[in-house]
C-alpha cells in the first residue's frame, strides 16, 4: 500500500510540473534549476521528515574546483563542507567516508547496495528514500562495471523485486550522477567496528539525474551509502 501511494506521489507531482513546464521554455527551467541550486548551496539547510523531525544537516556548502579536490588527494574537508563541483557533469560531491574495502578497479563487476534519501530542491522537500523500515529489507542494489574508466550500472530486480527507486520510477537505468563517486570511494563492507562503508552527499542536476528530473527539469540532493554485496 505504502509502495502505490509513494507512486502516486512521484506521478502527481510530475503531473504538476509539466502543467508549469508547457508555460515554460526549457532555457527558463534550466535557470530555475541553476537558481534553486545555487539558493540550496548558500543556505543552512536542515532536511526534515514528514513528520517534521530533522534528519540530515546540510549546513552551508562550501564548493571546492576539481583540482583542489586532487591536489587534497581526492578528499573534501568536512569541518569546512567542502563539497566539489564537477564543471563538465554539473555534478557537485561531499565525501563523508571513502569506505572500507578497495575501488572498484578496471574491468571488474560488482552488485552494489545502496540506502539513500532523496530531496527534490526545487519542491523543497524529501521525494524519495529507503531509509525506512518499509525498505529495510528491500534496498536498492546496483549491478555495476568499470569498463576501464567509465561505470555503468543498472538496478537489480531479480534479487528483491527491485528497490524504492526502481518501484517509484519506474526504470532500472541508475541516475549518472550516482556513478560519479565510483571513482573516488571504495566499496567493500564493514567488517570491524572502526570501519565504515563508503558514504557520500550529492547535487545532481536534471542532465545526470533519473528520467522523471530530466523530462521534468529538476536538481536533487541525495545522501548515499555503497556497500558491496556478497553472496
Amino acid at each position: 500500500m505504502r509502495k502505490v501511494l509513494y507512486t502516486l506521489m512521484v506521478l502527481l507531482f510530475g503531473f504538476s510540473y509539466q502543467s508549469c513546464k508547457d508555460e515554460e521554455t526549457y532555457a527558463e527551467q534550466r535557470e530555475k534549476e541553476r537558481d534553486a541550486i545555487n539558493s540550496f548551496i548558500g543556505r543552512d539547510v536542515t532536511i526534515y521528515s514528514s513528520d517534521g523531525e530533522p534528519l540530515i544537516h546540510v549546513g552551508k556548502i562550501n564548493t571546492i574546483s576539481e583540482s583542489t579536490f586532487y591536489a587534497q588527494d581526492s578528499t573534501t574537508n568536512l569541518e569546512r563542507n567542502e563539497y566539489v563541483v564537477f564543471e563538465n557533469k554539473g555534478v557537485y560531491m561531499q565525501i563523508v567516508r571513502k569506505g572500507s574495502g578497495e575501488k572498484l578497479k578496471s574491468g571488474e563487476r560488482k552488485r552494489i547496495i545502496c540506502r539513500y534519501t532523496e530531496f527534490n530542491i526545487l519542491r523543497d522537500s524529501i521525494q524519495t528514500s529507503n531509509n525506512s523500515t518499509y525498505w529495510q529489507t528491500n534496498p536498492d542494489i546496483m549491478d555495476v562495471t568499470n569498463n576501464y574508466g567509465t561505470f555503468t550500472a543498472s538496478f537489480n530486480t531479480k534479487i528483491n523485486g527491485g528497490g524504492a527507486m526502481y518501484n517509484y520510477y519506474g526504470s532500472t537505468v541508475v541516475p549518472a550522477g550516482w556513478l560519479i563517486p565510483l571513482t573516488y570511494i571504495n566499496v567493500g563492507r564493514q567488517l570491524t567496528a572502526d570501519e565504515g562503508i563508503a558514504k557520500v552527499r550529492l547535487i545532481v542536476p536534471h542532465s545526470q539525474g533519473h528520467s522523471d528530473a530530466s523530462s521534468n527539469v529538476y536538481p536533487c540532493f541525495y545522501e548515499i551509502t555503497y556497500q558491496e554485496m556478497r553472496d
